[in-house]
């Protein structure tokens, strides 16, 4: 199992992902990664094998603390891949436009690998998620519209997947996909938090959005939409108030490897 926090809003999004991971840190110790991007500022990708405590200072000796509106980071529990740098997530295509966090196991990952080694893509790492921003940004040439290339990306995969994303080409919107993995969306003031469990989203609200199997969300800091993936219609998903209950139900949700 791993685990994964997506933040978009206007406040501090690598505290509030830093924050998240710590809580998320049972899901996963081997090795830890942040994606951090701003409207016309170059993206930074921070990954360190061992626990967040590392990545934090890595963030901090960086000097990357502050107000980033759009954050993605993840905790790994290695299954495909020994805990390395090049294994750690964030995971991202060549040009580093397109960056993804995975919880899950995509079972046709090398089906798709040697698909996109024959368009030239080349790869740094032994994982499956790395096929995912390959992927995105196969379609992304073809379609050149990101929420298109996504979806497209993800009707391609099979197995079980929670996977967040953003992209240079939509720097104010954060994606994400839910297929028998957890994911739960934490509703703020024009802020959202993404995470594998609401351990990670209590600190700053109780309000949430429950993500069910084919739910794709898109969301920016004014709003959000839920598309199923197999008809690509809208769906109405409201937040609701999480109670002591409802807690412990998510916090036993399934927790899949990654």
């Amino acid at each position: 199992m791993c685990g994964i926090v997506g933040f978009i809003g206007t406040k501090g999004g690598s505290e509030i992902v830093l924050g998240g991971l710590r809580a998320l840190e049972y899901r996963g110790y081997d090795s830890a990664g942040i994606a951090l991007l701003e409207d016309g500022v170059q993206p930074s990708l921070i990954k360190q094998v061992g626990r967040v405590e590392g990545l934090e200072k890595a963030i901090k000796n960086a000097g990357l603390k502050g107000k980033v509106p759009l954050a993605i980071g993840h905790t790994r529990w290695a299954t495909h891949g020994s805990p390395t740098i090049h294994n750690a997530h964030p995971h991202a295509n060549t040009d580093e436009s397109i960056f993804v966090v995975h919880n899950g196991i995509i079972e046709n990952y090398a089906e798709i690998r040697e698909r996109l080694q024959k368009r030239g893509y080349k790869f740094a790492s032994e994982t499956d998620t790395e096929v995912i921003p390959h992927l995105i940004d196969d379609y992304f040439k073809k379609y050149q519209n990101f929420e298109v290339a996504f979806k497209a990306a993800l009707r391609d995969l099979r197995g079980a997947y929670a996977i967040v994303a953003i992209s240079t080409h939509q720097p104010d919107t954060l994606f994400a996909a839910r297929l028998s993995s957890p994911l739960v969306v934490g509703v703020g003031e024009n802020e959202f938090i993404l995470a594998s469990d609401p351990s990670a989203i209590l600190e700053h609200t109780k309000k949430v959005v429950y993500l069910d199997d084919y739910d794709v969300a898109v969301l920016q800091r004014d709003g959000y939409a839920v598309h199923n993936l197999k008809n690509d219609e809208l769906i109405q998903r409201t937040a609701e108030v999480l109670d002591f209950d409802a807690e412990q139900a998510l916090l036993g949700d399934t927790r899949t490897l990654c």
